[in-house]
């Protein structure tokens, strides 16, 4: 039986995602389109006896390849052929969403609509002949509700029928694009039905969250918030699985646990896997599920919007804030996202301040030993510090980088429910990823550090790092190792840590100050070996060193600054 390739095509924000979610559940996996740096998310599905692949392309608003996006959802259109193409469509937004429609028709592709989101347009007042819309366009229509699932067996259903009977035909439509415009219009006055209705709950909303004062305090408020979820939680969790562990590990008989092969193999394999368990997962959970919260609820755009103001005062503009707050959960898809930045001096600059923001692996360090050590305040004063630093340092550099500042112009979508489904489905993806990535490193890395040390090798390295670790920043000698290591992924630095002291405790190891000045050195000193390789195919290799080298020195020239400071203002001597 031949297996159908079906491509998800739509401008961004029209629940592309959220239909392939609700398609694929698990059976999904995550790569990059060939010689390029964006994502490219497939999945399968066995649809009554058939198995098909859903390929989800990139969000763009054209296929006139002026952006890599763009590019990618052309030449695999035209090149890979797809089966059917699903052009899904914003029906609170008709009018915007048709321009990709009829390119998507035009390049001969067996198109079938998903309209989508037809209950926010119900809320605008706005209803949709789907048939008319169908028949002017002569491709199936179907209405859908992408975040309850209303509607996905009805579009699958008339994508196989589409596939069997080849319905697409090459036609043309307007090329001069005035015209072009204008045909897409009648179409809509055509199809769609307007009628007055008061404010929509977006618009009420808006009111509210886009004040120009209360906009603010709601956006602190909202961060807050998040913070306060991700560390209560995380510390709940990390507890309750560091105590099963060691529940576990007390019924190990002895004669077992006495055994040198064992306590090697347990160092080497085991240590590891638990304090990832125990520091690391905790963490990330929550701090995934509110960062899909933000996205689906359609809020990461308003704090594009609060933050232009700010932004602007380092030559930037609102949406340089996205990458730098999507920076907090992982720094290559921050870097990534600085291509919506207009020139290459604003992609430079912002990437150079994304890759300082601490992302969800360096969030385990500030909560998982800070927060967890000497409180939810003094972890909040860490991310305050760093705000300040960045801003700061994005101030001076944008004086000699920034030629001309540029303003803000960007669509905001409709307030949805987040789906649930949805968001447990985007953390559980990131934390496996996250697992499979990380946890063979730290294997290796626990198991490279333990042979180290058996053969006694360890001393000597962290001997030559003394006169940073102990004499600058007045750190055990042996926590350089765990910076080093830290290169391959932040998180490991807490872990290793953990494994090289010889205690879970790490109050019995640090004092409250080297707590701070680890963390703070943790946080600045250079972004992870993933982040370096996205720096490096984004911006160059010249560019690339030019961070990586200047965040080396500034952490350990703020580590420096931090252990002399602290003390003589009477804080953690």
């Amino acid at each position: 039986m031949k297996e159908l390739t079906v491509a998800l095509a739509g401008n961004p924000n029209v629940g592309k995602s959220v239909i392939f979610n609700q398609l694929t559940g698990q059976q999904q996996h995550v790569g990059n389109w060939p010689g390029k740096t964006v994502e490219r998310f497939e999945g399968t599905l066995n649809f009554f006896g058939k198995k098909i692949r859903i390929i989800d392309l990139p969000g763009a608003y054209s296929l006139s390849a002026l952006s890599q996006e763009e590019e990618i959802a052309r030449d695999f259109i035209k090149k890979g052929k797809p089966d059917v193409v699903i052009d899904i469509v914003d029906a609170s937004t008709l009018e915007q969403n048709l321009f990709l429609t009829l390119q998507l028709i035009e390049l001969g592709a067996n198109v079938v609509i998903a309209l989508n989101m037809v209950d926010v347009a119900k809320e605008k007042g706005i209803e949709i002949d789907g048939e008319k819309l169908s028949k002017l366009l002569g491709v199936p229509v179907v209405p859908t509700i992408a975040t309850q699932g209303k509607g996905i067996e009805k579009l699958m259903m008339e994508s196989i029928n589409a596939a069997s009977r080849k319905i697409g035909k090459k036609r043309t439509f307007p090329r001069d694009i005035t015209e072009r415009y204008r045909y897409i219009h009648r179409i809509a006055k055509e199809c769609q039905r307007k009628t007055r209705v008061g404010k929509t709950m977006t618009e009420r909303l808006d009111d509210i969250l886009l004040h120009r004062q209360y906009g603010y305090v709601f956006l602190v408020l909202i961060l807050l918030l998040m913070f306060f979820f991700i560390f209560t939680l995380g510390d709940i969790t990390s507890g309750f699985t560091g105590k099963i562990i060691e529940n576990a590990e007390e019924k190990i008989p002895v004669e077992i646990s006495s055994n040198p092969l064992f306590i090697f193999f347990y160092k080497t394999i085991v240590e590891g896997i638990m304090a990832g368990l125990t520091i690391a997962i905790p963490y990330l959970i929550p701090f995934y599920i509110f960062l899909a919260i933000l996205e689906d609820s359609g809020y990461l755009p308003r704090i594009a919007f609060l933050a232009d103001g700010l932004m602007h005062r380092i030559g930037l503009h609102g949406k340089a804030f996205i990458p730098m707050f999507l920076g907090y959960g992982c720094s290559v898809p921050a870097c990534l996202g600085c291509r919506i930045m207009e020139s290459e001096e604003q992609q430079f600059l912002t990437a150079f301040l994304a890759t300082m923001i601490p992302c969800a692996a360096r969030n385990v360090i500030i909560l998982g030993l800070v927060g967890a050590y000497l409180g939810f305040g003094w972890a909040i004063g860490i991310y305050a510090f760093n705000l300040i630093v960045v801003f700061a340092l994005g101030f001076l550099l944008s004086r000699f980088v920034i030629k001309k500042s540029i303003g803000l112009i960007m669509g905001m979508p409709s307030y949805k429910m987040p789906s649930i489904p949805s968001i447990i489905k985007r953390a559980w993806m990131n934390v496996k990823n996250y697992m499979v990535i990380a946890f063979p490193i730290i294997i290796a890395s626990t198991f490279i550090i333990n042979t180290l040390d058996f053969f006694g090798i360890l001393g000597g390295i962290s001997d030559a790092l003394s006169p940073i670790t102990s004499g600058l920043l007045g750190l055990p000698s042996i926590v350089g190792i765990t910076l080093i290591v830290g290169f391959l992924r932040k998180e490991l630095a807490l872990i290793l840590l953990v494994a090289l002291l010889g205690t879970t405790d790490l109050s019995e190891a640090l004092t409250p100050l080297q707590m701070v000045v680890f963390t703070i050195v943790s946080i600045f000193y250079i972004p992870c070996a993933a982040t370096v390789a996205t720096l490096v195919k984004e911006l160059g290799w010249k560019r690339a060193a030019i961070i990586t080298v200047f965040e080396v020195c500034l952490a350990i020239f703020l580590g420096a600054i931090a252990l002399r400071v602290l003390p003589l203002l009477g804080l953690l001597g």
